[in-house]
């Protein structure tokens, strides 16, 4: 049977009155779904993010959107089975549907810890520190990001239906950016079943999501500056969609992950006797091959030095050999299908473009044979390796992708020549170094970094646990310079921070610590009438502070604490020594003894909501400390932040250590954990 595609619109599933264009599947070429947005009110739609999505999702800290993806994770993995069993169609094997899948789920999983651990249980970061803006002090600066104001148009590719949707789905989202999604028409059916889940799961506030299964129409035109595009695909489609006049117009941002002719390089110091040639090929073998190659970081470039480019050919081909094309359906371990025959059209003329300046020397574009499949029927084509004949005057071969199991070998004479020819790529999302020599991977790093958005460097003693070329972890960059675009899966916070506006705030002390939540020099300070040590989480007041008794250090002090630590250095222990540094009047007390004291001045020893001191932020030594000073500490309730379980909450103090001249010697921050209200 085949499925009517819906799009989901103003939080309703819609289905086109009409205009449907059918899908095939991979394998054997048989409609599996069909799909059409006509009839679909753009703008409502827009509007819809914009005036209902995005709101709600501003109502939310950043921890509360973060446990909405935390427990969307954990809503679709149990029912994951439903997209194995739709994504065979789209030409993947198990393995291979697994890195789309589970890798999806996973991203979700990633930023919710990256957003309970990084981000504050706020509706905007406070970014940096507090810069003073007046002799006097009372006028200062702070950045903060806040969400911006408007939606999230995300044009995926086909080679990632779940994976490509929710990488970038999930920093909009815990952005507060409410996210209009249009997958790729030729695995729609996937992606749909996916937004199903997640609309189903009752966990997503209204408005942040929704689906168009066809065109995008006039979707465009209803974007303003408050906008992000994301797109994922060709190059030539993504200069279309950046020539938009109405994108021209409203200066809207625009991203773009595109074309990426990525490069692996085998080191002039790697014979074929060592392990760094073995992984080398093996490598290669399977970028080529997984997903039928169809992935945005497959290795397409791969340069050897001359003199081992006829052992490297040999062993690809080998590799190559041993990889049976056939249904994924049914066999999944087999390489299947691309993703269409239109796909496998595209790649042909692709390969005929690279022919002509190189030779096909293992496999055959127009012909292919495996278990159960029909060539006529599929998308089935073999892997295609081709040997530059000319590396240094070929153009093509450095500026056209083709999309599938295809990479060509390219010799170069030497390292200053690697180099150089992997820059003709212009930049792609990732490369691979194989060496075990320290000297070629300076080299090559310094040369290639301004072209890639990451680069992996294997030898022997990483190989065990290395990610792989074409697997970034969450949290790494996934993105490129040049031709490859920017690429919306930024990774880690900063593809959250792509939906949010730096915006410089100036204002008084006060008036700025009342923004933040941050107490900063300057801010109002009371003197609390009891030591806030006795107050729980819930008490604390920002601004909340004690000033203590003074101390004084006596040489005696100095001497007996670098005999109990062992720290005798001689800025410590010997005065002419001591003199003698441009640092020191004399004997100084140690850091960690002023640290220490000071500890011993501020802490309040009875049982209480202080449950635990856990580290040290920021900490300088200002001022030395001679024998005979005094010192006395400020202490200041700087921040609180919530901690993953409710029961407590993490305290952030300033702390500063003055001397009998009133001149500061140290700050701190001082991280505690105390227990919350009941």
């Amino acid at each position: 049977m085949v499925a009517t595609l819906q799009s989901l619109a103003l939080d309703r599933w819609v289905e086109a009155p009409g205009g449907f264009v059918d899908i095939p599947s991979a394998v054997d070429g048989k409609a599996v779904a069909r799909a059409s947005s006509a009839g679909l009110d753009f703008g409502a739609m827009v509007r819809h993010a914009r005036d209902v999505g995005g709101p709600a999702l501003r109502k939310l800290t950043f921890h509360q959107r973060a446990d909405l993806l935390r427990k969307l994770a954990a809503w679709l993995g149990e029912r994951k089975e439903l997209l194995y069993k739709l994504a065979g169609d789209t030409g993947a094997n198990k393995r291979d549907n697994a890195i789309d899948i589970e890798g999806g789920l996973g991203t979700l999983a990633a930023y919710a810890s990256r957003g309970r651990r990084d981000l504050p249980d706020a509706k905007f970061v406070v970014e940096g520190e507090v810069e003073g803006l007046s002799k006097g002090g009372s006028f200062v600066g702070q950045h903060i990001l806040s969400p911006l104001h408007g939606v999230a148009i995300h044009i995926n590719a086909f080679n990632f239906p779940c994976w490509g949707l929710l990488e970038k789905f999930a920093p909009a989202f815990l952005a507060g950016v409410p996210v209009i999604a249009k997958p790729a028409t030729a695995t729609a059916y996937v992606t749909e079943a996916l937004v199903r889940l997640m609309h189903e799961s009752g966990l997503l506030p209204a408005g942040s999501l929704q689906l168009i299964c066809g065109s995008t129409g006039d979707l465009l035109d209803y974007l303003g500056g408050q906008d992000v595009i994301s797109f994922t695909g060709s190059l030539e489609t993504s200069e279309k969609l950046h020539a938009h006049p109405n994108i021209a117009k409203h200066a809207i941002r625009f991203v773009a992950e595109r074309d990426s002719l990525n490069a692996a390089i085998l080191g002039p110091d790697v014979t074929p006797e060592q392990p760094e040639f073995a992984l080398f090929v093996r490598e290669i073998v399977r970028e080529m091959t997984a997903k039928t190659g169809q992935k945005c970081t497959a290795i397409r470039r791969i340069f050897v030095p001359r003199a081992r480019e006829t052992a490297v050919v040999a062993a690809l081909k080998t590799g190559l050999a041993e990889v049976k094309l056939g249904d994924p359906r049914s066999n999944d371990k087999a390489m299947g299908p691309l993703v269409s025959r239109a796909q496998r059209d595209a790649v042909r003329d692709q390969i005929a473009t690279l022919a002509t300046e190189a030779e096909i020397v293992f496999g055959d574009p127009d012909n292919c044979a495996g278990d159960n499949i029909d060539p006529a029927k599929g998308a089935f084509i073999s892997p295609i390796l081709l040997r530059a004949k000319e590396p240094m005057t070929a153009r093509r071969i450095h500026d056209t992708e083709a999309f599938g199991p295809v990479a060509t070998v390219i010799a170069y004479d030497n390292l200053d020549q690697a180099i150089e020819l992997v820059g003709r790529g212009e930049g792609s999302l990732v490369a691979s170094l194989f060496t075990y020599d320290r000297a070629v991977a300076e080299a090559v790093i310094l040369g290639i970094a301004p072209y890639h958005g990451r680069i992996l460097i294997v030898d022997r003693d990483c190989a065990k646990e290395s990610t792989g070329h074409g697997s970034p972890l969450p949290n790494l960059v996934h993105g490129g310079p040049g031709r490859a675009g920017g690429g919306e899966e930024l990774g880690g916070l900063r593809g959250v921070f792509h939906y949010m506006q730096r915006t410089a705030v100036q204002a008084s002390p006060a008036r700025l610590s009342a923004l933040t939540g941050v107490w900063g020099r300057g801010a109002p300070s009371p003197i609390a009438p009891e030591h806030p040590f006795k107050h729980d989480y819930d008490c604390l007041k920002i601004g909340d502070t004690i000033e203590t008794a003074s101390r004084p250090i006596t040489l005696a002090d100095i001497e007996h604490f670098a005999e109990f630590t062992g720290d005798t250095f001689y800025a410590h222990m010997d005065e002419a020594a001591a003199k003698a540094n441009p640092f020191f009047p004399g004997r100084v007390a140690h850091g960690y003894l002023i640290l220490a004291f000071a500890a011993g001045l501020f802490v309040d020893p009875a049982p209480g909501p202080l449950l635990a001191n856990y580290g040290l932020d920021n900490l300088r030594f200002l001022k030395p400390v001679s024998p005979d000073d005094s010192i006395r500490v400020r202490l200041t309730v700087k921040q609180k932040s919530p901690a993953r379980k409710p029961e407590y909450g993490e305290v952030r103090w300033d702390v500063e250590v003055f001397n009998q001249n009133n001149e500061p010697v140290a700050r701190y921050d001082l991280l505690t954990m105390s227990a919350r209200s009941a």
